[in-house]
Order: structure tokens, then C-alpha cells, then sequence
């Protein structure tokens, strides 16, 4: 799953005929003149400037101004871009036609494992939450269109009538298009506003994610995936992301800044434990990643130099628990050629390399991992007898 920015949303939703304001992201503050004289609605109407980031609670940081002139925007945008905040730095900024409206409205659509799940109500804004219990949902099975007939009766229900709850219904069905053509997982627009001096719709704000590995269907999707951990991916992050949606199995890495001990777990749970315990005993982690499902060894090798790649790290920590169908062989492979790729390169000075892991072919991939000892690492290898606890305090300790 990935998620993507307000900006790319909309424009999924231009493409899928849903009402949006207009607007431009820029990331450059010295572009927006030249947009606004390419853009009539920026001198005609007030407009909004939010930071374009996968940030939560922008409004409370003061990334969202409101009710702005094209002078006050332009200052907003220059106070903005280049901005910290946490570990993130605002590098883009999405700039909209701010419109007045009536009524705010609550509409969004995602994936479970019978199909999807329509939702739909008159109370949307900040007054969602409070009236979760007058949301109305329409079930969709897998391979399945809602009728118009469908999507006007869930209308109905929700509390709209008349011509409002015909174009309600329309833009339903528009958003369900947009979901199932676009390899949607969810897709939430929050609000969806009217303005009934001329019955004008749009999405305000939209929240959405896609399944990224589908991207090779979809040859104009020009855009990254967001993180959900507060800031960009980094490009390590992305390229074992590539590198896990082609592969059989999978290998996954985010990077923990300033973190001592790198981690190489086999499987989800190990990474978690691990991380727990390392945390636990006063560590520091350096990074998440896992291996797990039997992924190529060239896989595991390019996961293997993205940790020892980590800057200012003293531990490896390759463990898991007892494999039921992974090679331990084969991945120790890919794990031990990357730690003599990384060696080659000068990043495995100083740092202990601590083996814990069971499976097929356990007795032969430890004992290769024992024989790099005499290639001067720093390395000490255990098998399925030692608890995974001992290895953390072992590391800690030392």
C-alpha cells in the first residue's frame, strides 16, 4: 500500500470527473508569480496555502493558512518551504481556490476482503466523527459496479433529496470508478462541499492510498509513494521497496536516524521483537527491516548493504526465529555477500555482526556465517539453542 499527497489525489479526481477546487503545487517560491499570471482564479479568488507533506494536525502547526491574497500567499509559501518540523523539512507547498460553501459532506470508499465498502454521509467536516452513527454504507462485492439506482437510495438514506442527492449519487459512482481503476485500497474526501447558489461541488480535502505494486499497469502515474512515518522516503527506502514488489517474498527497510544497532531480522515478528528488546535495554535503533518468505538471495544481499550502509552503527543483528520454509542457506548467502560487499567498501570497521536463526539448511548457512570470522569480521553466531533475548543483551553488553 502507499500512500499519496492531497495534489495527486485530485488529480486522480479530475481525471475521474469528482469536483475539486483548482489549484497548483509548487516547490519552488519564486514560481508562483508566473503560475498566478498563467492562472486567472489566483488573483480572483481568496485561496489556501497548505504544506504539501504527509504531516498529521497541519492546521495546528500552522501549515494551512486560509482566506489569503496572492501577496499573503506568496509570504505564507516562503515561510513554509524549507520549514523542519520534526524530522520532516516542507519541500512543497499545495496552493487552492478557497470556496465558499453551504454544507459539508462525508464520502469515501475502501477495500476489504469481499470487495469494497461504500461510505456516505451529510455530516462530514469536522462533525464526522460525532455522527460516525448516521454514516450509511453500501456493500460492494468483488467485480461488481453499483447500480444508479443503488447509489441514489444510499443518497437517500444519508438524508439528501432532490437534485442534491442525484449529484451525491454521481459523484459516488465517479469515486467508485476512480477507486477500481486506479488500484485504489481507500479513498476518503473529507469534506465534500456544496455551495447551493449554483449547486457547485468539490472535494476539499482527500485522503488516499493505492496499491503500489500495480503501478506497472498504470504507465502515468508519475509520482512517489508518501511515508506514513512523518517525512519522505528516503531513496535507500525506495529502492528496496522497488526491489520488494519484484521479487517472490520480501525484504523491507525504513531507516530510525541516529540509532546504533542495525537490524536484519528474518520475518516481521523478529523485527518487532527485536526492536523491542533493543529498546528495552537503553539501545538505540538504527533501522526496521525484514526478510521473510523465501525472497532471492540477490534480494537479501541488497537489503544486507542498505544496513550496513547505516551511518555510525557498532551492531548487526541477524536473527530470527525457527524458519518453516525459508532457506537458511540460501538468504545467509545473499546476507554474507553483502557484508563482503560492504566490507570492500569500508563500512563494517568497528561494528559486531550477532547471528541468531533456525530452519532448512540451518546447520549449513551458520557455519558458513562462522568461517567470516577468518575474513577479519567481527562476528558471533548462534544457533536455534540460544534465546533471541540473549543475543540483544549480548550485544548490549559488549
Amino acid at each position: 500500500m502507499a500512500k499519496i499527497l492531497e495534489g495527486t489525489a485530485m488529480k486522480f479526481f479530475q481525471k475521474w470527473g469528482i469536483p475539486t477546487p483548482s489549484y497548483v503545487v509548487i516547490m519552488n517560491p519564486d514560481k508562483l508569480k508566473q503560475l498566478a499570471e498563467a492562472n486567472k482564479w489566483m488573483h480572483e479568488s481568496k485561496l489556501v496555502v497548505k504544506a504539501h507533506e504527509a504531516i498529521g494536525g497541519r492546521f495546528k502547526l500552522g501549515l494551512v493558512k486560509l482566506g489569503l491574497n496572492l501577496e499573503e500567499a506568496d509570504a505564507a509559501v516562503r515561510e513554509m518551504i524549507g520549514k523542519k518540523v520534526g524530522t520532516s523539512e516542507i519541500k512543497q507547498v499545495i496552493i487552492a481556490e478557497q470556496l465558499e460553501h453551504d454544507e459539508e459532506y462525508y464520502i469515501s470508499i475502501h477495500s476489504n476482503r469481499y470487495g469494497s465498502e461504500l461510505l456516505l454521509s451529510k455530516y462530514g467536516g469536522v462533525d464526522v466523527e460525532e455522527n460516525w452513527d448516521k454514516v450509511q454504507r453500501l456493500d460492494i462485492g468483488i467485480d461488481e459496479t453499483p447500480t444508479k439506482e443503488q447509489l441514489t437510495d444510499l443518497a437517500l438514506k444519508a438524508g439528501f433529496n432532490g437534485d442534491i442527492a442525484d449529484r451525491v449519487a454521481k459523484i459516488a459512482g465517479r469515486l467508485q470508478l476512480c477507486f477500481e481503476n486506479e488500484d485504489a485500497q481507500s479513498i476518503e474526501i473529507n469534506p465534500l462541499v456544496i455551495r447551493k447558489s449554483d449547486m457547485r461541488f468539490a472535494a476539499l480535502d482527500a485522503v488516499m492510498n493505492v496499491d503500489w505494486d500495480a503501478r506497472y499497469r498504470h504507465p502515468d502515474w508519475d509520482f512517489k509513494p508518501v511515508s506514513e512515518i512523518g517525512r519522505p522516503y528516503s531513496e535507500a527506502e525506495l529502492q528496496i521497496m522497488d526491489i520488494d514488489s519484484r521479487i517472490k517474498g520480501s525484504v523491507k527497510f525504513v531507516e530510525v536516524p541516529g540509532g546504533e544497532v542495525a537490524l536484519l531480522p528474518a520475518g516481521g515478528g523478529a523485527s518487532v521483537f527485536y526492536s523491542d528488546a533493543v529498546v528495552a535495554r537503553g539501545g538505540t535503533i538504527a533501522n526496521y527491516a525484514e526478510y521473510s518468505g523465501d525472497p532471492p538471495d540477490w534480494a537479501v544481499e541488497a537489503l544486507t548493504e542498505t544496513v550496513c550502509a547505516l551511518p555510525n552503527i557498532k551492531h548487526v543483528i541477524v536473527g530470527g526465529a525457527i524458519a518453516n520454509f525459508t532457506d537458511v542457506k540460501a538468504t545467509f548467502t545473499g546476507i554474507i555477500n553483502g557484508f563482503r560487499a560492504s566490507k570492500d567498501k569500508g563500512l563494517m570497521d568497528g561494528v559486531k555482526i550477532w547471528v541468531r536463526r533456525g530452519g532448512p539448511n540451518e546447520l549449513a548457512g551458520l557455519e558458513m556465517m562462522r568461517k567470516l570470522a577468518e575474513e577479519g569480521f567481527d562476528i558471533h553466531v548462534f544457533d536455534r539453542s540460544m534465546p533471541l533475548t540473549d543475543i540483544v543483551d549480548l550485544a548490549m553488553s559488549s
